[in-house]
């Protein structure tokens, strides 16, 4: 059914867009002020609301403790009457110091005595209000217009002896004077208050944020070649100084990370420039110096020496880059049987490395031998086969660079966890090196001079892809030799 031109059925809809944009419009005006502004117009809101809400209480109470004392100002003053009306001494002519107008009725209705200015021929209330007023027990407003009071009364009345009754009245006005005095005040200096509490709130607040402003422009004198500054710390152990000690913090660990990729990246190219100079020279020596078949073949023999050692060196550099990359996680993670892995990944040496598991008799890798050998619950860890392998590959190889007899790598369980040891009988490792030679590109002398050493990257290599697997590695005397301890926690 089609909605009517003039209805409203169809301007609905096309409201709630409007809407939804103004308030979008107004959210957005909101977040692009500041801080400060923000803090304060939420602050000043909430502080208006709270003082509203007082006032009003304070109106509140201030008006029934006004009325409990005038309804007990004329409570007292009608059982003083009463008493003198029991008594019979109810005095002709009635005073009124604070202001109560009393009038005595009989049980015919009759006013008998009535204080001065009040009316003497018609009761304030009538028999049937006298009555009513009587049972409630309590003070009631009455309207004194109609009696000639021009303003607004609470009576009480009391009943005595002989069916008379004491109606007590006293003139609202003055409660109402206070209320409005106390009114105006509030009206008037509510808003003073606010003002001033917000101002004092814009000024704390910006003395707050004053550190924050510091840190910022801190932040904006750090460049590319200052990153040795750091932030501003505020003395005052609060939030902020948290802030700025974690910011510089990270600004450490930054520059440390920094440092080390510099380092890298010099080491890598002054690796990188040996073998490409050694080609190069060949090369160029072979094309000045043209010879028979025998020198080509020695040049590309030479060739490829250098260049198995740059491919080397690429490798062991994408291995570096990728655990840089993942923080210390594993790309993968799951069960790995060092008893299989450690014997496969051996295969390679063939009688260069002698292989131990459980504290077995020695076995050469792949040998029946060695697999019976074998006792106990299989060894399983958690995590990546191939990088694992790597481990091990790159502490045989370096085991087979400095020593003669055969390397003996163990495999055992003990407590809660894989024990793998990597054993040569070389000249060995100085102890004041033993932690210094898991950096990156770092080389002992010996090392250095020869041509088949590597770049320094395969046990720091080691190291980082132990320490992702939530293990721990280290050198150690063998007496003689060096011996490679991998500890990692058995699945």
């Amino acid at each position: 059914m089609e909605a009517e031109p003039g209805s409203g059925a169809g301007l609905r809809p096309a409201g709630r867009p409007r809407k939804e944009a103004g308030a979008r419009r107004t959210a957005g005006w909101w977040r692009r002020k500041s801080l400060r502004f923000r803090l304060t117009a939420a602050a000043s809101a909430v502080l208006a609301v709270a003082l509203a809400v007082s006032a009003y209480v304070m109106i509140g109470v201030l008006g029934q403790a006004l009325i409990a004392t005038i309804d007990d100002s004329i409570y007292q003053r009608a059982r003083e009457i009463v008493s003198q009306a029991d008594a019979g001494q109810v005095p002709d002519e009635l005073a009124s110091p604070d202001g109560v107008l009393i009038q005595v009725i009989d049980s015919a209705g009759r006013i008998t005595h009535a204080t001065t200015g009040t009316d003497r021929l018609v009761p304030l209330l009538d028999a049937a209000e006298r009555s009513a007023a009587i049972a409630e027990k309590r003070a009631r407003f009455l309207h004194g217009g109609p009696y000639g009071i021009p303003h607004m009364l609470r009576v009480r009345v009391l009943s005595a002896d002989e069916g008379r009754t004491v109606i007590a009245a006293r003139p609202f006005s003055e409660v109402e004077t206070s209320l409005r005095t106390a009114g105006h005040v509030l009206f008037v200096g509510t808003p003073l208050l606010l003002v001033l509490l917000a101002g004092v709130s814009w000024v704390i607040i910006g003395r707050t944020l004053r550190p924050i402003t510091a840190l910022r422009r801190g932040a904006e004198e750090i460049t590319g070649t200052a990153r040795s500054r750091r932030l501003p710390v505020p003395e005052s152990r609060d939030e902020v100084h948290s802030l700025a000690t974690t910011l510089n913090a990270m600004l450490d660990r930054l520059e440390r990370a920094d440092a080390r990729q510099r380092a890298l990246v010099s080491d890598a190219a002054h690796e990188l420039r040996s073998p490409l100079a050694s080609i190069r020279l060949q090369l160029e020596v072979a094309l000045g110096h043209p010879g028979g078949q025998d020198d080509w073949r020695e040049t590309a023999e030479g060739v490829l020496e250098d260049t198995t050692r740059l491919t080397r060196l690429a490798e062991d550099l994408l291995a570096l880059a990728r655990l840089d990359e993942r923080g210390g996680a594993l790309a993968r993670r799951e069960p790995v049987g060092l008893d299989d892995l450690v014997p496969q990944t051996l295969e390679r040496y063939g009688g260069a490395v002698v292989f131990r598991i459980g504290g077995g008799p020695a076995a050469r890798p792949g040998d029946p031998a060695g697999n019976g050998s074998r006792a106990g619950d299989p060894i399983v860890v958690a995590g990546d086969a191939l990088d694992l392998g790597r481990v091990l590959v790159n502490l045989v190889d370096n085991a087979l660079r400095h020593t003669a007899a055969p390397v003996v790598v163990e495999l055992r369980a003990q407590g809660a966890d894989a024990l793998l040891t990597v054993t040569d009988d070389g000249p060995g490792i100085p102890e004041a090196d033993r932690e210094r030679v898991f950096d990156r590109f770092t080389r002992l002398d010996s090392a250095r001079s020869r041509d088949e050493g590597g770049a320094g990257l395969g046990l720091a290599i080691v190291r980082e892809t132990v320490n992702a697997h939530g293990g721990a590695v280290h050198l150690e005397d063998a007496s003689p030799g060096l011996r490679a301890v991998v500890r990692l926690p058995l699945s």
